[in-house]
Order: C-alpha cells, then sequence, then structure tokens
C-alpha cells in the first residue's frame, strides 16, 4: 500500500492538536484520527460547544480550560485533514494503521506516525466499585464539558491527586453539595515530596493554582478527611452509603454518588500493541513507551507526544506535540536538523519548564497501597469478573505473568484488553511472587485493541482497495 498521508496523528487533544497545525505550516499532508466529535480531547472536550452555546459554565470549568479555545481555533484553520469519531484499531511496524468509522473499516498507509492518545484516569479496585453510582472523578468531569450534567445528590469524592480537588472545586462553584473528600494520601508523601519542592516552584503555578484550589474547598466549608483506607461503597441496587478507616477508626457516611480518582497514567495500548520498548515509572507505578527527547520510540517512523508518553498535563502536552511535529518535518525532509533545532527550541524550553513540577506531583500523590494490593473479595476485571482472590491463586499453580494468569482466569481476555485491570494485575502477581512490576511484565496488546462487527472485518478489503 502506498502512502496516503506524510503524518497520520491519532488523538485529537493538546498534542494532536498543537502538532497537526505546526507539521500542516511545513506543509505535509496531516492527517488527525480523533474518537471524539470534536476536538479537544479530554482536558478540553466539547470546549467549542461550552464557549459557543454555554458561556456560563467557562467560569465553573477554570480558566486552564477556557486555554483550549485558542489552540482549537488555530487547529480549525489549518489544511490538517481531521476526522472525528475514528477509532484507530490497529497500528503495524509498517506504519499502516486500521481505522473504523462511520463508513467502516479501512486501513490506511503514512509515511510517519504521531501518537497523542492522552492519558487514561487509574482504575480504583474497592468493594463496591462496581456499583451504580460510584464513577471516576474524570468521567464526571466529562459529562460537565460535554452535557453540562451535575449531580443532583451529595457527593463523596475518593483518592488522591489534584483532579479530586479541581472537580471537588468545580462542583461547589456550581452549587452541587460535596459532602466530603476522602484522601488516601498519608504524612510521609508530603516528606517524600519536600525536595521536589524548589523545581516545581520554578515550573510555573502549579503550587500556586494547587494552594487557590484548597482554598476554595475550604471556602465552600467541605470536609477533606485524609489518611482514608479501606474503602468501601455499599448498597444493594446502588451506591447509598461509604466506609472507610481513618486513624483506626471505621466510619460510614451517606453518598448518593462517589467519584473515584487515583491520578492518570499513559494511555499506551497502541504502542503497546505494536510493541514499542516500554518502561516500567517506579514513581506512578505504570507503563510508559521509551523515548528520545524529540519523542521517538524505537521504531522508526512512530512517534509519541503528550501525556501518552508520560504524564505532563496538557501545557507540556502542547509543546510536546510541536516538537513532535518539527521532528517529523526533519525526518521527511522539510527542515534540517538545524532548522528544527532553532524552531523548537523554545517549546522544548517551555516543554522542560512545565515537567519540572512532575517529580514533586508524582511523589506527593503516588497510588495508595489500597489501590495496589485490593483483598481477595474485591473484583479486578471487570468484562470477566475475576476477583483478586482468584488471580493470587493462579499464580499460586504457576501464573507467573499476566498473560499465563490470563489463560487461567481470563482476566484481561474482555473488550478493554487489560486498559482497567492491566495495572491491578501486574501489581497483584509482583506482589504474590516477590518481584519487582517490571520483571513481572504486562499484557500482550493485539489488534483489534478496539471493538469490531464481523461486518466491519468483512468489509475491510473492499474498503482499503
Amino acid at each position: 500500500m502506498s502512502p496516503q498521508y506524510d503524518l497520520a496523528i491519532v488523538g485529537g487533544g493538546p498534542a494532536g492538536m498543537a502538532a497537526a497545525v505546526r507539521a500542516a505550516a511545513f506543509g505535509l499532508h496531516t492527517v488527525l484520527f480523533d474518537e471524539q466529535p470534536a476536538p479537544g480531547g479530554q482536558i478540553y472536550r466539547a470546549i467549542e460547544a461550552v464557549a459557543g452555546g454555554r458561556p456560563q459554565d467557562l467560569p465553573i470549568l477554570g480558566p486552564e480550560y477556557r486555554r483550549g479555545i485558542a489552540l482549537v481555533e488555530a487547529f480549525r484553520k489549518c489544511d490538517a485533514t481531521y476526522c472525528p469519531g475514528t477509532s484507530v484499531w490497529q497500528l503495524t511496524r509498517e506504519l499502516e494503521l486500521g481505522i473504523v468509522d462511520a463508513g467502516g473499516a479501512r486501513m490506511v498507509h503514512a509515511r510517519h506516525v504521531l501518537l497523542a492518545t492522552g492519558a487514561l484516569e487509574r482504575p480504583v479496585p474497592f468493594p463496591g466499585w462496581t456499583l451504580p453510582g460510584v464513577m471516576t472523578a474524570g468521567a464526571a468531569q466529562g459529562l460537565l464539558k460535554a452535557s453540562g450534567m451535575l449531580p443532583d445528590v451529595p457527593v463523596v469524592f475518593y483518592g488522591g491527586g489534584p483532579l479530586l480537588y479541581q472537580f471537588a472545586w468545580q462542583l461547589a462553584q456550581a452549587g452541587v453539595p460535596v459532602a466530603a473528600i476522602l484522601d488516601t494520601g498519608r504524612r510521609a508523601n508530603y516528606v517524600a515530596a519536600a525536595p521536589y519542592l524548589p523545581a516545581a516552584l520554578a515550573a510555573g503555578d502549579y503550587v500556586a493554582k494547587g494552594l487557590r484550589l484548597l482554598n476554595g474547598i475550604r471556602r465552600h466549608r467541605i470536609p477533606i478527611m485524609r489518611g482514608v483506607s479501606d474503602f468501601q461503597a455499599l448498597g444493594n441496587d446502588r451506591v447509598r452509603e461509604v466506609a472507610y478507616r481513618q486513624g483506626g477508626t471505621t466510619h460510614h457516611m451517606a453518598a448518593g454518588l462517589v467519584l473515584v480518582h487515583a491520578g492518570v497514567v499513559a494511555n499506551c495500548q497502541l504502542t503497546q500493541s505494536v510493541p514499542c520498548r516500554h518502561e516500567w515509572y517506579g514513581p506512578q507505578r505504570a507503563w510508559r513507551p521509551v523515548t528520545d527527547p524529540w519523542g521517538n520510540t524505537d521504531l522508526a517512523g512512530i512517534q509519541v507526544a503528550g501525556d501518552c508518553g508520560g504524564i505532563g498535563g496538557a501545557d507540556a502536552a502542547v509543546h510536546a506535540g510541536r516538537i513532535a511535529a518539527f521532528e517529523a518535518a526533519r525526518r521527511l525532509g522539510r527542515l534540517s536538523g538545524d532548522q528544527r533545532d532553532t524552531l523548537a527550541h523554545p517549546d522544548r524550553l517551555a516543554w522542560r519548564r512545565h515537567l519540572l513540577a512532575r517529580p514533586f506531583l508524582d511523589a506527593l500523590y503516588p497510588p495508595s497501597p489500597g489501590t495496589l494490593a485490593p483483598d481477595d473479595a474485591t473484583l479486578i476485571c471487570r468484562c470477566e469478573e475475576v476477583t483478586a482472590g482468584a488471580i493470587r491463586a493462579a499464580v499460586r499453580l504457576g501464573g507467573t505473568g499476566p498473560n499465563q494468569v490470563k489463560s487461567y482466569t481470563r482476566a484481561g481476555m474482555g473488550p478493554c484488553q487489560g486498559r482497567e485491570c492491566g495495572l491491578t494485575v501486574t501489581e497483584i502477581i509482583a506482589a504474590e511472587r516477590g518481584l519487582a512490576p517490571e520483571a513481572v511484565g504486562t499484557y500482550r496488546i493485539r489488534p483489534p485493541i478496539k471493538p469490531l462487527t464481523v461486518g466491519q472485518m468483512a468489509g475491510l478489503d473492499d474498503a482499503t482497495r
């Protein structure tokens, strides 16, 4: 198959949009495939609809969200081809991409591929996490951005990380009652993070923004319980209350909605499926692709940019996308090495400055022990209804890693291929075997990484001709 595009970008968030604008300006025949119906990604989801039709929601969502307006406008004006509502279900080493949209499934070919698939919320398994009324904070925030939907019952937040506090503040601004924030963070986290504070202060207003959020939450008189463990969501038809331990005492609290968050991790299923080389990032206990400073992976023609290459946040992702575009232009013969270096210099400086805050945030908000080691009765793989106890039993029977345990239990065999359970399965196996997680490994991801119908597969050859 001859190349149909110079550059194919996967993902319509900050990194993907910024890369498309730069690449198109160099005259590269660029296409951007986006699962969402409109550009913005998760962080700027529905930004055009909010700015144009629901401007009253902009103050609730905050100034960081409003920054996406200019980026989306620049993307809309550039010459890149935009394909919304399009999933990429395969990427090969030959730079062929399997895509599916309303017209069916087909293969396309590019001279260069940039993956900008962003981040996933880390799954947080605990007793009752599958009850109706329990969802991630990011999913609930997405509903606010996309549809202006707000809870009409008291909300309990559980977990840790900046998004937990940001969304609690946003809901309070909108008049939603927030019953409490149950934070798993421990005092030891502050001690571990302290050495990284000077660098975080040099990164910009990350620390100041966090302090403003905390002050806003205090003004709304939202209780914050720290050092929470042994969390449970309780109810029959839906969540009715939560139970947790703090200071050696078990507490109960009524809850109409439980929003959970324990940080975000790189969405690297496409890079794992090729596969590109990956590394285990210890501070956040997650996998990420190995790249050079320009976003190149170990496979020729495949780059990553933004949070799918390691969490850096929206501002860092914009600069990473531009940096990747400069490198793609060099590799495709539109820039010399010296031209690339000169043009990319401001973005590289800004990108490195934003990343100065990450060691501080990673040390301050590590995954809680309960998230990494749920009790035996807790469901881990929701697709196949496999518990932590069943995974531990499979290890005792001889399962040495996630792929062997999959054979014994079907954990990770559902349509998400381990997006929800993979990290937890790796942690459980590592603890059971007394090994480091990186020694245990991860699931082998095989195409299609997104579901296809039999009809779409049957029509694939005709659509590709």
